[in-house]
């Protein structure tokens, strides 16, 4: 056979890189099963659907199939709603986002400055979280209505002063959803429905305080239980509001992404102006963040975006705007994540001659295998670790799992805000080089939301918890969570058993790192790990103080009642 010929049939055994329609079939196809939850999916380009479909089941339990037109919970998507409707009311001259917040919401204690509610759109504020403070004290029991509000007031710490970091805030964003009740003359989610969702024709779109509340062609949110099966997934609370209580549908998303590219008929350009404009720090840094989205470079375009995430669920909304592309995925409780498939979907779509360069790879375990297994702790409750996730560096926050989210820039490992919602986070490729015995180095400087941190190397051998646990054994409380922790041995194991305000007694594994950091397991919580940190001088043997950090809670004290 002639060499051309040769050539011609390799090619032809060899079939061309799928792009468009039939790249989207293909990315989506592992979900169109019968036997488990799915998704949706929608996608328009220059404003035209060229993608429209459901997979997988509505509900495990009564064999419903996704659709196109099945309602879904959107999460923190709904957080820029939130946002256009505080400017609405700023445009009445009812409302002053940039005035402090106890103008709106008198009981708000003055701490480490007032925020303004501009900084709590965009998670300057320095509030601790108040999800992760449910999450603390009291599991995943569902909090009652009002308890949100209740928890901001009797706070007595931040997490930062207001405008000297960022850090994803849910908090913040129930209480400017109160600040819109109090001057709407009606409630957040009927000013919601009356002034955005009517008139952009989203009639398949509303606030949902609850997932214990049914609403017509909402889909079950689905949790995997290990060894199969699933349990049903329910999310926050009875009072969930601005923060993520929006439930949709991809054709009501992709008409609101259509809107937000195009002619306005809600909002003047001023509001859209303060919509689209980036956070920027005290120390001068600039955020990706402005007010309930992320406006950030993929590739070579720019894209608008902001996800959300649901106990048994998630979504994603993003927009390339310079080429007219749309995206909203919506997920029930598949494998899935809808954010790492919308960005797959602009890969399809879109084409490298568009996109340019790949995006910027993740860090690679080939690079940093030495930092594997070590764990770094700081004055600011961060417990940081490092571990493998498949062939990637994974970065471990307090107990967490380790997560593939460090951007290998090279001089840096870096992740920004829209990747893991705080920060950004940035370390330096030189000061994670191995010791000369091949080691991990000893200290590590995280800078966070620029910010430098100095985090000092836990020992590599954990002390057993036998011998430097007897100093935490006893019965503590902490104001800010209205929760008791008695900490205690059973067997070898070192366990606090912690009553919250409203929750049943949580059983928490107690692990040690060193002689004054450890880490928190429960397996029940769904979260990204919690550190405990001895505070102040150990005396007696015994433990004055304790302090729990989370990934957006930090510093959360603990006071000693009683010895055990």
């Amino acid at each position: 056979m002639p060499d051309t010929e040769k050539k011609a049939d390799q090619s032809a055994e060899t079939p061309a890189k799928k792009t468009g329609i039939a790249a989207l079939d293909d990315l989506f196809q592992p979900f169109n099963r019968s036997d488990m939850p799915g998704l949706v999916v929608g996608v328009a380009h220059h404003g035209k659907t060229i993608y429209r479909r459901g997979f997988g089941l509505a509900s495990v339990q009564h064999g419903i199939i996704n659709t196109p037109a099945t309602r879904m919970r959107i999460g923190s998507t709904s957080k820029h709603f939130t946002c256009l409707a505080a400017l609405l009311l700023a445009e009445d001259g009812k409302l002053d986002v940039d005035a402090p917040a106890n103008t709106y919401l008198p009981e708000l204690p003055t701490l480490e400055g007032m925020p303004t509610l501009r900084q709590f759109m965009m998670h300057t504020s320095g509030y601790r979280c108040s999800l992760d403070l449910s999450t603390l004290g009291n599991g995943m029991a569902l909090s009652p209505t009002g308890w949100h509000l209740k928890t901001l007031v009797r706070q007595r710490e931040v997490n930062f002063k207001p405008n000297h970091g960022q850090m994803y805030c849910n908090g913040g964003y129930h209480l400017l959803s109160i600040a819109i009740d109090r001057v709407a003359g009606m409630s957040y989610e009927q000013f919601l429905k009356t002034r955005i969702l009517e008139p952009l024709g989203m009639h398949d779109t509303e606030g949902n305080p609850s997932d214990q509340l049914m609403l017509p062609g909402l889909a079950a949110l689905h949790l995997p239980i290990p060894g199969g099966g699933w349990r049903r997934g329910s999310f926050g609370g009875t009072d969930i509001r601005g923060e993520g209580n929006m439930v949709s549908t991809v054709d009501d998303m992709l008409r609101w992404l259509a809107h937000l590219n195009g002619p306005k008929i809600v909002g003047n350009a001023e509001t859209w102006r303060q919509m689209f404009e980036p956070a920027t720090l005290a120390n001068g840094l600039k955020s990706v963040y402005s007010l309930g989205l992320n406006r950030h470079a993929y590739r070579n375009v720019e894209v608008i975006q902001h996800s959300g995430g649901v106990v048994g669920g998630n979504s994603q909304m993003i927009t390339v705007p310079k080429h007219g592309l749309d995206i909203a995925i919506m997920v029930n409780g598949a494998p899935a994540s809808a954010a790492e498939l919308a960005f797959k979907v602009i890969d399809a779509i879109l084409g490298d001659d568009v996109l340019g360069a790949p995006a910027t790879p993740l860090a690679s375990l080939e690079r940093f295998r030495h930092l594997v297994g070590a764990s770094y702790h700081g004055p600011s409750g961060m417990l940081l670790g490092f571990g493998e996730a498949g062939d990637k560096l994974g970065l471990r926050f307090m107990h967490s799992q380790p997560f593939p989210i460090l951007r290998d820039e090279g001089h840096r490992l870096f992740a920004g805000f829209e990747h893991v919602a705080i920060g950004p986070l940035e370390l330096d490729a030189k000061d994670l080089a191995a010791n000369g015995d091949g080691n991990a180095p000893d200290t590590i400087t995280l800078v966070e939301s620029g910010y430098p941190l100095v985090l000092h190397r836990v020992p590599a051998t954990a002390p057993a918890i036998k011998d430097v646990g007897k100093a935490l054994v006893g019965t503590y409380a902490s104001n800010d969570l209205a929760a008791t922790a008695v900490i205690e041995f059973e067997d070898d194991n070192l366990v606090m058993r912690l009553r919250g305000d409203y929750s049943a007694e949580q059983r928490i594994l107690v692990d040690a790192y060193s002689t004054t950091a450890f880490g928190l397991r429960d397996p029940e919580a769904i979260g990204m790990g919690t550190g405990l940190t001895i505070e102040g001088d150990i005396r007696n043997g015994l433990a004055p103080a304790f302090r729990v950090d989370s990934l957006r809670a930090r510093h959360v004290r603990f006071d000693r009642v009683s010895a055990a």
